[in-house]
């Protein structure tokens, strides 16, 4: 299952690609504990060498639906059911949580169903039906948000990117709508690749996605960006990028902050619920 491995004897390297970095790395079989939970004949890959800055030093632990992941190979344990919370990246010591297996979820939780889409099959969709600004459902053409197997469109829900992209037309309809409550006298600069932001306070209106089944309102800590040098503030969103992913909306970390989100691949459905994570 691993993309082209060279072997010789018992040993086999593979590359890899993610996000912008490459890997180099070693299949690896042992034992993998997990607190008390032995976890015998786990296949992972020891890095040996990376370029790019995607890969943090650490390295990464695969919580996706593919055939690698640890979800996949912990099955008859973890029953293919985890939850997270992200702490906010405010906070100093930055003990956010995962949550392993069915024991210990949360009881009270708002549900959206997962859907499966074979062209990008290891991510999680959810079907996403309209974005609030404020009070206010903002005019998004369908198409922007439909669920789509053949191109790979949709809505997914990703820890490994920090920012919500949206397609094209509903990034410039969330963000006019945002301007527009802002006030339009206030005056609009750019900063990296945000292109909404402001240098003076401003009140935010909340933005809520709205899923089959349960809506998701953030509040302004899950809006907004603050610089480090100066006093600019950003919306913490942007228009996906122009690749693979053009058709993609992103619910991205940002976003998740001081929420539980729970995986409950079996009944496929995601659950979202407000906790302070820190």
């Amino acid at each position: 299952q691993v993309p082209n491995p060279t072997c010789s004897g018992s040993a086999c390297a593979f590359n890899l690609t993610y996000g912008t970095s490459s890997v180099a790395a070693s299949l690896v079989h042992d034992t993998v504990t997990l607190a008390t939970d032995p976890i015998p004949a786990y296949t992972f890959g020891c890095i040996r060498k990376t370029t790019g800055s995607s890969v943090p030093p650490q390295g990464l632990l695969g919580l996706g639906r593919g055939p690698l992941s640890l979800l996949s190979q912990t099955q008859n344990l973890y029953k293919s059911t985890f939850s997270y919370c992200l702490p906010s990246f405010k906070t100093l010591n930055y003990s956010g949580s995962l949550r392993l297996g069915p024991v210990a979820q949360p009881k009270r939780i708002k549900f959206t169903p997962l859907l499966r889409n074979p062209r990008r099959s290891s991510l999680y969709y959810v079907n996403l039906v309209a974005i609030r600004v404020g009070r206010k459902v903002v005019d998004i053409p369908p198409a922007a948000l439909a669920f789509n197997p053949t191109t790979g469109a949709g809505t997914i829900f990703d820890s490994g990117t920090v920012f919500t992209r949206l397609v094209e037309p509903a990034y410039t309809a969330v963000r006019n709508e945002f301007r527009r409550r802002v006030g339009r006298k206030v005056p609009v600069t750019t900063l990296g690749g945000f292109d909404t932001c402001y240098t003076v306070p401003i009140v935010a209106p909340t933005i809520t996605f709205m899923f089959s089944g349960m809506n998701v309102t953030l509040p302004t800590d899950n809006i907004l960006i603050h610089s480090t040098a100066g006093s600019t503030t950003c919306l913490a969103m942007a228009a996906a990028p122009d690749n693979l992913n053009s058709v993609l909306n992103v619910i991205a970390n940002m976003q998740q902050q001081n929420h539980r989100v729970l995986f409950d691949v079996p009944n496929s459905r995601l659950g979202v619920a407000r906790e302070p994570c820190t």
